[in-house]
């Protein structure tokens, strides 16, 4: 297998690998691209003053009560419910107007603003829909589709008003930039004016559809259209997300002064009392929310329409970005766990082990009851077996390693015949067929209760 370098520049308590600082140079050179569009700010010719993505998030999630209940996970935790019945309107009909014309017009910032005259929410509230007479004309289930369409290009509009401010006032802040290194810079907003990049030219083409044509089609040809950019863009930055976080608490507990920056900018009016938090987390909650209302348009499409199939295709391509995203937060962490246990075990004067290696995965690991011994530690990997001893200093914790054997090829396990006075019945043996010293080698163990020994019984035997 090949090890993976992760020896380079540390960051609150993670390694970052040599391909970081290639990574760094490539989104720095991309950003800076992105930043002279900065003063362009798209403007929405059929939303006005739409809100923020957190206020559209907070409508969808309060939906759902039980939604934690019935999601786990890091990033399923950020979901939301699995269909949208209720477009965003019955928010937005609440929301006072008066406070988002405010914000429009504080700062330099242009939000997503459209002239004043159109402030539709839903679709059939454009003066096109209702000159054109189709809502005389058209059954109340397809008047439903338009709306949920039209819904994909409002979120959209929230979406980018959200990222505009993200960019604008906290990636920007020259004094933000100046108070921290490039690096810790890059792990904290990563590629994120690529995405709104991405978002501005997919709310283009959505809201030129719908200037050709006043009844909405074809939204799933366009996101499949976008979405090759929406995997180059959403992956990696989903993927950082796990050290943002990191970052974010950091920065806020041991750096007053960007603690207080970051407060500044929060309390300006564009960001709406959102905190710095909120604005960094809603990419990922974007493009879960787009594979949502794309299964809620097809919910609602007949069976034999023709926009079935590409729907589908559009639903599978964005599924297929959201579980890319998935499995790369999962591989760092993989990774993250081998290097935290890499720095606890001790090989003393036996050939060490280097345990951060590509495809290696922590499968289970604890303590087990020696014959010999007051109890041993095992660390169990997709195809390593380390057998150890714990160890303490300074209050620290370690292990130090007793042997070690590739897994499965030379680990074998069995059942030991309960005798008297002979071993507890949770017992059984571990046989490495070929350890560190290259000779055969047998123990005895025995789990803290029957269950834990089942456990490492089935792990064991586990033939990968």
């Amino acid at each position: 297998m090949d090890q993976c370098d992760c020896t380079n520049e540390n960051i609150g308590g993670h390694d970052w690998s040599s391909d970081s600082l290639e990574d760094l140079q490539d989104s720095r050179a991309a950003d800076t691209a992105e930043e002279e569009e900065l003063c362009v700010s798209f403007q929405s010719k059929y939303f006005n003053l739409y809100p923020l993505y957190q206020d559209y998030q907070a409508y969808c999630e309060a939906e759902s009560d039980d939604l934690n209940k019935r999601n786990t996970g890091f990033l399923s935790a950020l979901t939301i419910p699995q269909e949208l019945e209720t477009p965003i309107i019955a928010y937005c009909s609440s929301v006072n107007y008066t406070s988002f014309q405010q914000l429009s017009n504080a700062g330099n910032i242009c939000l997503a603003e459209a002239p004043p005259v159109r402030r539709s929410t839903l679709w059939r509230d454009l003066e096109e829909v209702k000159a054109s007479g189709l809502l005389t004309r058209l059954p109340e289930e397809e008047i439903k589709l338009q709306e949920m369409m039209f819904e994909l290009i409002g979120s959209e509009v929230s979406s980018l008003n959200s990222l505009t401010v993200a960019v604008k006032h906290f990636y920007a802040s020259k004094e933000l930039k100046q108070s921290l290194t490039p690096m810790e810079h890059h792990h904290l907003f990563s590629n994120i004016c690529q995405i709104m990049a991405a978002s501005k030219k997919f709310l283009m083409d959505l809201e030129g559809q719908l200037e050709e044509s006043v009844l909405i089609s074809q939204v799933e040809d366009i996101v499949l259209q976008h979405c090759p950019e929406f995997h180059r863009v959403y992956v990696p930055y989903v993927i950082n997300m796990r050290y943002q976080e990191t970052m974010v608490n950091q920065l806020l507990q041991q750096n007053r002064d960007v603690l207080h920056l970051i407060e500044n900018i929060e309390s300006h009016t564009d960001c709406q009392r959102q905190n710095l938090r909120s604005f960094l987390v809603l990419p990922f909650q974007r493009i879960t929310r787009i594979k949502l209302l794309l299964q809620s348009i097809l919910k609602q499409t007949k069976p034999d329409a023709d926009s079935k199939s590409n729907l589908e295709k559009a639903i599978a391509a964005i599924h297929e970005i959201v579980t890319e995203c998935d499995k790369g937060v999962r591989k760092m962490e993989h990774i993250e766990e081998l290097v935290y246990l890499d720095r606890l075990l001790d090989f003393g004067k036996m050939k060490s082990v280097p345990l951060v290696v590509s495809g290696r995965v922590l499968l289970h690991q604890g303590p087990m009851r020696h014959s010999c011994f007051s109890s041993v530690y095992l660390h169990l990997f997709n195809d390593l077996l380390v057998i150890s001893a714990k160890k303490y200093w300074f209050q620290h914790a370690g292990f130090t390693v007793m042997d070690h054997a590739e897994f499965p090829r030379h680990v074998k396990v069995k059942h030991v015949q309960t005798e008297l006075l002979g071993p507890p019945p949770d017992s059984f043996l571990l046989h490495l067929s070929k350890s560190h010293t290259g000779q055969p080698t047998t123990m005895k163990l025995a789990g803290e209760t029957r269950s834990d020994t089942e456990v490492w019984m089935k792990l064991l035997q586990c033939k990968r």
